[in-house]
């Protein structure tokens, strides 16, 4: 029987890739190298992922530099950041430096919205659909989507009523003007962190709403001068090397030894050196126990707790953003990075509403009504989030070989195999989503160890002349058993974030992260391949 032929206007490609952040760029680049018919496509209007939507006053990365970027010495040794974390706009700028130094611009497609996508058992191919009706035809569906592509908006009574509302990752490009206006961040994530940083120094008056006090660490920002970089680019070899053996991704890992091998005084010791150094060295470079016993947990709270409140004056703030009782185990919700944040709150011009006590009660046309009182709003920012992990999947009408849904497949809990492939759904690959390292580790870690696994497997069908690679049922259920277990074996299931799905009214709630570390994932892929995917069903040859 022959194939049915496509619609004249349909784009015919070996691979489609959704995403122009760091792992569908470096799709891009590699897979054209290997000589692929390859399109990527994107909602925004350039490159940068979710840097190219975030706009808002004050984003910037958290992951300090040279970390967050591309190992490719080509790229590294032509560009100078300006600071330790850079800002957005930078960062975009980055961006169109690899665009341009990778020559990519030629093979993609902005302002670009995927709507659908239906596998063909009989072509083995995907008819993946735009919002705008244009057709493509690809072998291989790559989604680069990213953890945070699909934003969360509460549904307050009466939102509609109030006109001035902002979110973060639709920020104005034509900077909206917010001097000396009373301003609302809803929101204490790392967002509503650096949104109320930055527009506690320009309002004439700031609320900040919270519902749980963000645990943040001091980021330790840098300014470089006349090329100075934080470390010597004649390291930056080794240090890229050492993202594959450490816990996160970054160029430090846990300690080896724990908490309580130390006297108080050495870890009083170790945590300030800790606190000292920024960036998440408190976190994911502390005592290999902090996020796995109750009481070590505890000792680094301890030392949090009377660190920030040496930083807010008035007594009820020092509570409610630093609580005497511990509100959730340390690490166990995403940590956020601050430059100031605690000293806003001694600022006669900054106030902040505790929603737990006096919760959001609705919107009316000039502000909003707590049970406590009416607060008058010339602007309201909802940094209130993400369908985190699987939201900006699940966004997109994706239908397998039975005509199921990505998103009914997962209604009662995800389920991949290496946190990259779905039964059910042939040749389609995903990175830096659920069941992956990705919370733990930065975007282009991520981007190259998983892009790498997609290249390979594509390279390795491709010699072989299979058509069609899909995960086994059994490898894909072992594979979420030890996602549950690594979950089960830490603190993390005690905390609600959005590491457990706890911010998405009414979606299932478990660990959406791969708790075991970069070091091992990275061996589970290289496993994986070296073996010739022995879990994965091949077959339907040319």
């Amino acid at each position: 029987m022959s194939s049915p032929a496509s619609p004249p206007n349909t784009v015919e490609l070996d691979a489609l890739i959704v995403g122009a952040g760091f792992g569908g760029v470096y799709q891009l680049k590699h897979l054209r190298d290997e000589g692929y018919n390859v399109k990527l496509v994107d909602f925004g209007g350039d490159f940068g992922g979710v840097w190219y939507w975030n706009r808002y006053p004050g984003a910037r990365v958290d992951s300090d530099i040279p970390q967050y970027e591309f190992s490719d010495e080509s790229l590294w040794k032509g560009w100078q950041w300006s600071q330790r974390f850079p800002g957005s706009a930078e960062i975009r700028e980055y961006f169109a430096y690899v665009a341009d130094k990778w020559d990519l611009r030629k093979d993609a497609e902005f302002g670009v919205f995927i709507a659908g996508a239906t596998w063909d058992e009989e072509t083995c191919k995907w008819t993946i659909v735009s919002k705008c009706g244009k057709q493509y035809r690809a072998q291989f569906f790559l989604l680069n989507t990213g953890f945070a592509a699909k934003r969360y908006t509460p549904d307050w009574e009466d939102i509609g009523k109030f006109s001035n509302w902002l979110h973060p990752s639709y920020w104005p490009h034509e900077e909206p003007d917010l001097r000396g206006k009373k301003i609302a961040v809803i929101g204490t994530g790392a967002t509503g962190i650096q949104l109320a940083q930055e527009l506690s120094k320009i309002a004439s008056d700031l609320v900040l709403f919270q519902r749980t006090p963000n645990l943040c660490l001091p980021m330790a920002q840098v300014e470089y001068q006349g090329g100075e970089q934080a470390r010597p680019k004649e390291q930056y070899s080794g240090l890229f090397d050492r993202r594959q053996v450490t816990y996160g991704g970054f160029f430090f890992d846990f300690l080896d030894r724990a908490t309580f091998d130390d006297t108080p005084e050495q870890r009083r010791k170790t945590y300030q050196e800790l606190w000292d150094k920024g960036d998440f060295h408190f976190w994911l470079a502390t005592y290999n126990d902090m996020l796995f016993n109750a009481d070590a947990n505890k000792e680094a709270y301890d030392f949090w707790k009377a660190k920030v409140r040496a930083r807010i004056r008035d007594l009820k703030l020092q509570e409610i953003l630093a609580p005497d009782i511990q509100p959730h185990s340390f690490g166990c919700k995403r940590v956020s990075l601050e430059n100031g944040f605690y000293e806003i709150f001694n600022q006669p011009n900054v106030s902040l509403v505790d929603v737990k006590t006096t919760p959001i009660v609705n919107v009316d046309e000039t502000g909003i009504n707590t049970t406590e009182k009416h607060w008058d709003l010339d602007y309201v920012v909802c940094a209130t989030g993400f369908d985190s992990m699987t939201g900006g999947l699940t966004q997109i009408d994706i239908r397998g070989v039975s005509g199921q849904s990505l998103k009914d497949k997962w209604k009662s809990g995800v389920k991949t195999y290496l946190g990259m492939t779905v039964v059910g759904f042939p040749n389609m690959f995903i990175t830096y989503g659920p069941q992956a390292p990705t919370a733990f580790c930065n975007g282009p870690t991520c981007a190259e160890y998983q892009g790498n696994f997609t290249i390979r497997t594509l390279n390795a069908m491709k010699s072989n002349n299979f058509r069609r690679i899909e995960p086994k049922a059994d490898a894909e259920e072992k594979w979420v058993e030890k996602i549950h277990d690594l979950a089960d074996a830490s603190l993390f299931p005690t905390a609600k974030s959005w590491y457990m799905g706890d911010n998405i009214p009414g979606k299932t709630r478990e660990c959406l992260v791969y708790l075991g570390g970069v070091r091992t994932f990275l061996e589970a892929l290289n496993e994986e391949a070296d073996a010739g995917y022995p879990n994965f069903e091949k077959g339907q040859s040319l």
